[in-house]
């Protein structure tokens, strides 16, 4: 980690569904949610001994395949990039989850061992009866728990486009967190090829070269630090971006992903991939036109760009219907699929 010293993210204890909506949610910062999940049957197995919680998970396993990554331990447990960005530095297998938590139990005693990790794999498949046994009471029986399982790795800085709950059950895991705004200073990787999903920051948290990434060093005096022992909770705001250190040879996490509006046309992600592709490369005169737009159309700069409209006819300027989607989904198709 970095000598530089970083804000405690703020606990809350004694937490329900009330108090998260009204207090936690709205303050829109990342919160500790300190033995949250601490009467879970899975954090009790756990507490007994990591065999003692392989062991209650094994009369729930489906047996459905679990997609696995794995490295060698010249890799510190960090999976990322090839030096070169070209690549990755680990490999991926589908395995059954036994042998899978058969190998990690197995690697506990080495002392630098290869990396090893299931990462986010719904539970309702994997793990019937998992939910309905180990409920979260901050969301809603909609929302599917996700599983996490490995040893001591890393997965590098990223955003969720989600809010998240996430939850300790086994070993200790250390979350390194900044606000969006800081996106400017996290030295983003490529957009067209990830290690999972959005792009990450390509700063090592954990030995960060503010040479070669000066900006990191102002990301870094806004960041807040969280560390979760078992049974307890962290929130993520929307788009937060994360760094996740397992700090232990075993380790389990379960978390919840969901949104507070409905994805009508897919995610804001897509948006701005396209927007780059159409708009970023347009003479700056041009492109000033279109942050004009950006600006009027979508972030409502200037006020509300349908009022002088009757309701009746503003379109996806007005309430989004099923309608007004399946027009969208129109245009867009055929600008996709012109030559």
């Amino acid at each position: 980690m970095s000598t530089t010293t970083l804000s405690r993210t703020s606990y809350y204890h004694d937490v329900d569904a009330v108090r998260f909506r009204d207090e936690i949610l709205p303050a829109g910062k990342p919160a500790i949610l300190k033995g949250l999940v601490a009467d879970w049957p899975a954090v009790a197995a756990g507490r007994r001994s990591d065999e003692a919680l392989v062991a209650y998970l094994g009369p729930m396993d489906s047996g459905a395949p679990v997609n696995v990554l794995s490295a060698s331990a010249n890799i510190d447990g960090r999976f990322f990039y090839s030096p070169d960005l070209r690549g990755l530095n680990f490999d991926r297998d589908d395995m059954p989850l036994s042998r899978a938590l058969a190998a990690l139990l197995e690697l506990r005693p080495v002392a630098r061992p290869p990396a090893i990790a299931v990462q986010s794999t719904p539970t309702p498949d994997l793990l019937p009866g998992f939910a309905e046994a180990n409920r979260l009471a901050l969301v809603g029986p909609e929302v599917a728990p996700r599983i996490w399982i490995g040893n001591a790795i890393t997965t590098a800085t990223h955003f969720d486009m989600s809010y998240n709950i996430a939850c300790a059950v086994a070993g200790r895991r250390r979350f390194t967190l900044f606000p969006p705004d800081q996106l400017k200073n996290l030295y983003l990787g490529p957009f067209d090829f990830t290690p999972a999903g959005p792009p990450v920051s390509l700063v090592d948290v954990a030995r960060p070269d503010l040479d070669r990434y000066p900006a990191y060093a102002t990301a870094l005096a806004a960041a807040e630090v969280a560390e979760l022992e078992p049974g307890d909770a962290i929130y993520i705001p929307y788009c937060w971006f994360h760094n996740v250190e397992s700090l232990d040879p075993f380790t389990v996490l379960i978390n919840y992903w969901w949104s507070e509006t409905p994805a009508l046309l897919g995610p804001p992600l897509t948006a701005l991939v396209h927007a780059m592709a159409s708009v970023r490369s347009l003479p700056l005169a041009e492109r000033e036109v279109w942050r004009e737009m950006f600006d009027h159309f979508v972030f409502e700069a200037h006020g509300d760009p349908a009022a002088h409209l009757p309701p009746d006819r503003r379109g996806p300027l007005g309430e989004m219907t099923p309608q007004h989607v399946a027009r969208l989904r129109a245009v867009l198709s055929q600008a996709f699929n012109s030559p």
